[in-house]
């Protein structure tokens, strides 16, 4: 195992008879603390979603629409792989030395993909963006573990969600408004002085125990994990899109991951320092959480991609309106976290919201299967809403209940684990949905008998859709809208998953400052 030491000082009084020993600190220190993690979750949240918008002219400047998707994946790959990599470090040799690294790495990528003048640098800067991005919300959450108990965490959940909610909504209304005004380019640009911003606040304000490790590294555990991380998501990048989900290509994908991940656990079970220690799941709280995070991953990324389809191609939006029509989920999804952190900190209860919140989001799903052609905005609103609702009770409690469930010296693993299963539940969902949603659309239209030529679903777009005929029209809106329908209706049914593994959830006390840990619950162990 690891020896490590650390160092008392000012910052890191030695712990005494305290059950739970973070330093004390005022509430002005840690709101201070807090400006610096919400810029750089900020900064974590809205680059995809502020590149996204900007693709189109990314790539027609660079020539380049043949490799688009792997400007995407090659994004998406590195911060994967990069996510439990990251955790295990910061638990090795200090939470804010790596998390300082992670931000300048990512503000690097940023500047290069900025720079970018064909599209395999492109290609290369985002994968380096990506590896540093791996590692910032990682940060974010296992600094916070550090600097706050799990009994008050629950009212920053609110300021976290709100985050979320702002990326949700601003990014693509950033990326437009950037890219129709200014250039492509400041897409990335505009990440260097938020997170120099980000960057200096870190380094002035926060002050951890500092931590000397005297252990070995996990390569051959984070080689595989990498290796299984980086198949599964190709698999599920590529499945049913670029090649069929029997051929070669994907079978192989399949059980590369299947070997690397058996290889993987057979490794952590043996060394003196596992890059991802098994032990965590033999802490029952910690794999349900692990496992409702998984499918609110599917849930929240599978709305957030599927509803402008929806929006912009049946109901007539914009791309600019559909990202405002998303308000009210994230609205949901900000009023409840707010409100259940602030009961969660004043109670030190929460057993009962996961199963609510997996109740409401697998309703929420149900009732968004049943739109159609003639459906409202202000009952789609109401129905966004309600799945909005429930990722409230769900987002930020699946991570305070993983933090809670191990000791201080794994704050950093349990919260690069949960962060990696909702990121792989993520894009096992929108890979899923995908195929569900373009073979109900391609079956829709179809079984209607248009004459040849008169539609392509591979290149429709709002703009083209206005240009057919009615008739050509009306096909169309009934094939989107039953495409959204097999979409949520097999999210509803997934829920049902989240929904009995949340009743096994303990419930144990959350740890409070100098408050005794509950029965049940793993003590944090002392810092020396």
């Amino acid at each position: 195992m690891a020896q490590q030491q650390v160092e008392a000082t000012a910052d890191n009084p030695p712990a005494a008879a305290a059950q739970d020993e973070r330093p004390q600190r005022s509430a002005r220190e840690v709101r201070l603390v807090m400006i610096g993690l919400v810029i750089t979750m900020l900064l974590a949240m809205l680059d995809n979603l502020i590149v996204g918008t900007a693709m189109p002219t990314i790539v027609g400047d660079l020539h380049g629409a043949d490799h688009l998707s792997w400007v995407v994946t090659s994004y998406t790959l590195a911060t994967a792989a990069a996510t439990p990599i990251w955790g295990k470090l910061g638990d090795l040799y200090g939470r804010k030395g790596t998390f300082i690294t992670s931000i300048v790495i990512f503000l690097i990528g940023s500047a290069l993909a900025g720079l970018s003048q064909n599209m395999n640098e492109m290609i290369g800067f985002r994968a380096l963006q990506g590896l540093g991005a791996g590692g910032l919300m990682v940060g974010v959450m296992s600094i916070m573990g550090a600097l706050v108990s799990p009994r008050e965490r629950g009212k920053y959940q609110g300021l976290f969600a709100a985050v979320m909610a702002l990326a949700t909504i601003g990014g693509p209304l950033l990326g437009g408004f950037i890219t129709d005004h200014f250039s492509w380019h400041w897409i990335f640009y505009i990440n260097i002085p938020l997170g120099a911003i980000a960057l200096a606040v870190v380094v002035v304000t926060l002050h951890l125990p500092k931590v000397t490790a005297k252990a070995k590294i996990d390569y051959v555990g984070a080689a595989l994990l990498t290796t299984g991380i980086t198949s599964l998501v190709l698999l599920t990048t590529w499945g049913g899109h670029d090649y069929g989900w029997t051929s070669k290509h994907i079978i192989g994908l399949g059980v590369l991951a299947v070997a690397s991940l058996i290889g993987f656990c057979y490794v952590e079970a043996r060394v003196a320092e596992p890059m991802l220690p098994l032990g965590l799941f033999k802490n029952r709280d910690f794999t349900v959480v692990s496992i409702v995070g998984f499918i609110v991953g599917f849930q929240m990324f599978g709305g957030v991609t599927f509803l402008p389809q929806y929006q912009q191609l049946v109901q007539g939006a914009s791309a600019t309106n559909s990202g405002l029509l998303l308000m009210p989920m994230m609205f949901g999804m900000l009023v409840v976290s707010l409100v259940v952190g602030q009961y969660v900190t004043k109670t030190g209860k929460y057993k009962i919201f996961p199963i609510i919140g997996t109740c409401v989001m697998g309703g929420g799903a149900l009732l968004l299967s049943t739109l159609g052609t003639d459906t409202t905005r202000l009952t789609s609103a109401i129905y966004m809403a309600v799945l909005g609702a429930g990722m409230g009770f769900l987002m930020q409690i699946t991570m305070l209940v993983a933090q809670n469930s191990v000791e201080l010296k794994d704050m950093g693993v349990a919260s690069s684990t949960a962060t990696l299963f909702r990121t792989i539940g993520g894009s096992f969902g929108v890979a899923l949905f995908g195929t569900i949603y373009a073979n109900r659309l391609t079956d829709t239209v179809k079984a209607a008998h248009l004459p040849a030529g008169s539609s392509d679903n591979s290149e429709l777009t709002p703009a083209k859709l206005k240009g057919l005929p009615a008739q050509v029209q009306d096909v169309i809106h009934h094939a989107v809208s039953n495409g959204i329908h097999s979409v949520f209706l097999w999210a509803a049914v997934i829920s049902v998953l989240a929904i009995a593994a949340s009743l096994f959830l303990r419930g144990l006390p959350l740890r409070g400052a100098g408050q005794p840990a509950g029965e049940g619950a793993a003590m944090e162990a002392p810092a020396h």
